[in-house]
């Protein structure tokens, strides 16, 4: 028989109560994993459907309910033998075996009693599993309430299996929604049924808030530091702020304390991070090491913004040889940079200081201390846009002939420019004046530069370019075809600059898109000569769909006059490094450049681009990249660079990152480099690692060459690391983090990188 109970609505142990933090499916979906419960269709809310095969009322307030009972709500369903109700108490208690479910759980019980006007329930003889997550267990008693779950002599796992890879049995687990934690007593962890520790009390999330604790240990060893383990506790300081402090174990170096603090406010985020090791046991004659780490981004509002990035190591060779996340090893320079910065409709201004450490021994850069920087546009008058940019900048290094500076630069200019579908057309006349204070050392009054120097230079840029396109059945059915020629006039006549040291100028990179900038250094020190045209050509394929499927780009500076060419054109007045060579390399009168790119298939790129000395018939550099992403985390990159000649030395490498699913649990990732010019490795490295829903390892191999900025090493007498890392998880217990075999890759010396993307 069937009949509606107006009882209160049944809470029971529903909820996030259960949700054990993010555990996705991984690999579990091929076992067991309860349905989803839905609730009885047209049931009244806060109403109870009762059917069984017998029903004994006892007043009208009580009633005994036997043989094949099943409760309904709307909240929950309950399978019994039997069961009795006092709606006047709010009572419920059934004997089983009996079968409990609601939206997040499955309860196997041999008896359950419930106060429903107190929201209290009780199971005996539990077996649980979660429905919207991984994780099972069983418990002596299971007692709930609308926030809180207790259960005594019980277990806990996010494994499958009746034999699950770990687990938890403790004498008892409490869950508490409010606080979004689990807390236990006496648990014992068990690895394949194998008990492996005793922890007295520890807690674990069961949802996604956070909360102080110890996070996954990290053990690996190095010939250079030897056996290490670090790990990391995490403190939940405030919502908005928090804190990880790690202590880092160093066989041959001793114990390195790590910790980094993190704060977020509606205009402030950043983070500080301090790393301090008091003695290193390997290099006794150095005193305290440490690095120090500040980035913070501020928005005021929608016009002020500010930033800081500030790194500082106690000595040069730090992030080669303690390893550190703030920093890659292979920086020469690490930057301390403070910003201001104003963003208007019309006016942009940045004020800024600005040092750099240099690594190894190298001169030191000069600091800026300080610049400010401004740009004005009036837009649309007449057709032209009538600009003004500048920059007054204070230069100090006390190591050079010119230790102190003050640079004031104006550059009033006026531009047209004209766009239409078929072709463009771009020009601009500036006049660039700029005035120097130079003060310097005993030598400087011997020197050639002047205390007070000033020179003014015209520039004049005339750009255009041609759209063209066709339809095109070569290669691509129903594809378009462009061709983008164009061509640039570069106007600057020649200046004597030799009395004007350099403070922030170096010569930028000669690809194909460097062929059509104004000037070929960073900065206003030296203005380069220009008077030259530049030819260019773009190609381009696209699909039926408008995807790019192929483009070739080519060009080439033709020089007019012979005091135009690069090899004219003296830098011997630089200060940091004393000849031309050293400062921008070769200069090349007849540079052609090339690049390229293909992707004949979605899972397929090529990319390829030169640099040629055509006089010399010498190739300058190269590049190459051949990239496969394939499905299921498969990827497999081959690389090659060469540069005729990186501070006097021939680079020619050849580079190979592959990440390859052996199933659907095991990864495969490696990488390897060789120096085809030296013949020799330069980098090693291998990885594989095992993920399934409940426990995750990652194991990791690596021989790369060792770098040690505190001496001079010739390249022929390179050293080598070996080093071997383990990371051992089990999820359910405080880890939430996805192995990502692409960001593995990335963490070497040569990262991977994917080709053609913004985002790499």
């Amino acid at each position: 028989m069937s009949k509606a109970w107006g009882l209160f609505v049944l809470p029971l142990i529903s909820t996030a109560t259960f949700a054990n933090s993010n555990i996705d499916g991984l690999q579990c979906k091929d076992y067991f994993q309860p349905k989803n419960w839905q609730p009885l269709a047209d049931l009244p809310k806060g109403a109870i459907d009762i059917q069984s095969d017998n029903v004994e009322l006892q007043g009208v307030e009580s009633a005994e309910f036997s043989g094949n009972v099943v409760i309904s709500s709307n909240v929950m369903s309950l399978s019994a033998q039997a069961a009795l109700i006092d709606k006047q108490q709010g009572l419920l208690n059934a004997t089983g075996p009996l079968v409990f479910q609601d939206a997040y759980t499955l309860v196997y019980s041999t008896g359950m009693f419930a106060n429903l006007k107190d929201y209290e329930f009780s199971l005996l003889g539990a077996d649980y599993w979660l429905t919207q997550q991984n994780g099972h267990g069983s418990a002596e008693k299971l007692h709930a309430t609308s926030n809180q779950v207790d259960l005594l002599n019980s277990s806990f796992t996010t494994c499958p299996g009746e034999t699950p890879f770990w687990s938890i049995e403790a004498s008892s687990i409490v869950m508490n929604r409010d606080s979004g934690w689990g807390e236990t007593h006496n648990t014992v962890l068990k690895i394949l049924d194998t008990p492996v520790v005793y922890v007295p009390y520890f807690t674990f999330p069961i949802d996604d808030r956070r909360k102080s604790g110890v996070l996954t240990p990290t053990i690996g060893s190095s010939s250079r530091r030897g056996l290490g383990i670090a790990v990391p506790y995490y403190l939940n300081l405030a919502p908005n702020y928090d804190a990880t402090i790690t202590p880092r174990y160093m066989s041959k170096k001793g114990t390195q304390l790590i910790s980094e603090f993190r704060y977020l406010t509606q205009q402030h985020q950043g983070q500080l991070a301090v790393e301090f090791l008091e003695q290193d046991d390997s290099a006794k004659q150095l005193d305290e090491r440490y690095l120090v780490n500040w980035t913070q981004n501020s928005y005021f509002d929608e016009n002020w913004r500010a930033s800081v990035d500030i790194t500082n190591v106690s000595d040069d060779a730090y992030i080669s040889d303690l390893d550190s996340q703030y920093a890659n090893e292979t920086d020469t320079q690490l930057y301390r940079t403070g910003q201001l910065s104003y963003l208007g409709e019309d006016w942009s201004v940045d004020l800024k200081v600005q040092n750099f450490e240099v690594l190894g021994n190298h001169t030191e850069s000069y600091a800026v201390l300080p610049q400010l920087t401004f740009n004005h546009v009036t837009r649309n008058y007449q057709g032209f846009n009538w600009g003004l940019t500048g920059q007054i900048s204070r230069f100090t290094n006390d190591e050079l002939t010119v230790t102190d500076a003050t640079r004031v630069h104006f550059e009033p200019g006026v531009s047209y420019d004209y766009n239409a579908h078929a072709w463009s057309f771009a020009s601009n006349l500036s006049l660039m004046h700029t005035y120097y204070e130079q003060e310097g050392d005993e030598a400087f009054a011997q020197s050639r530069y002047k205390k007070s120097v000033s020179r003014t230079l015209p520039k004049l840029r005339l750009h255009g370019q041609l759209n063209l396109e066709r339809p095109t059945n070569f290669i691509l059915e129903q594809g378009t075809q462009t061709l983008e020629p164009q061509i640039q006039y570069l106007y600057t006549p020649k200046k004597d600059q030799s009395g004007i040291a350099l403070y922030d100028t170096i010569k930028m990179q000669d690809d194909f898109f460097g062929l059509f900038r104004e000037q070929r250094f960073s900065g206003v020190d030296f203005i380069a000569q220009a008077n030259q045209f530049t030819l260019g050509a773009t190609t381009r394929l696209f699909d039926n769909g408008n995807i790019e499927r192929f483009n070739f780009s080519m060009g080439q500076i033709l020089y007019l006059s012979d005091s135009a060419k690069p090899t004219e054109q003296s830098l011997e007045s630089n200060p940091l490094t004393q000849t031309t060579q050293e400062f921008g390399s070769k200069n090349y009168n007849a540079l052609f450049a090339a690049e390229s790119m293909l992707h004949w298939h979605r899972r397929w790129y090529f990319s390829a681009g030169l640099q040629y000395d055509a006089d010399e018939k010498e190739l300058i550099q190269s590049h190459m990249t051949l990239d496969y992403r394939g499905s299921n985390k498969k990827l497999v990159q081959l690389n090659h660079h060469y540069a005729s000649d990186v501070s006097g030395y021939e680079i020619d490498q050849i580079g190979l990152f592959s990440s390859l699913p052996i199933n659907e649990s095991w990864q495969l990732v490696a990488s390897y480099h060789r120096d085809l010019t030296a013949s020799r490795s330069v980098e090693v490295f291998a990885g594989l690692q095992y993920e399934s829903c409940c426990w995750a390892v990652r194991i990791t191999g690596k021989r790369q060459i060792q770098t040690d900025l505190n001496q001079t090493i010739s390249r022929d007498d390179a050293i080598f690391d070996t080093s071997f890392g383990i990371n051992f998880v089990l999820k359910g217990l405080g880890s939430k983090s996805r192995y990502d075999a692409s960001q593995l890759l990335r963490s070497g010396i040569f990262g991977y990188r994917r080709p053609f993307f913004l985002n790499n």
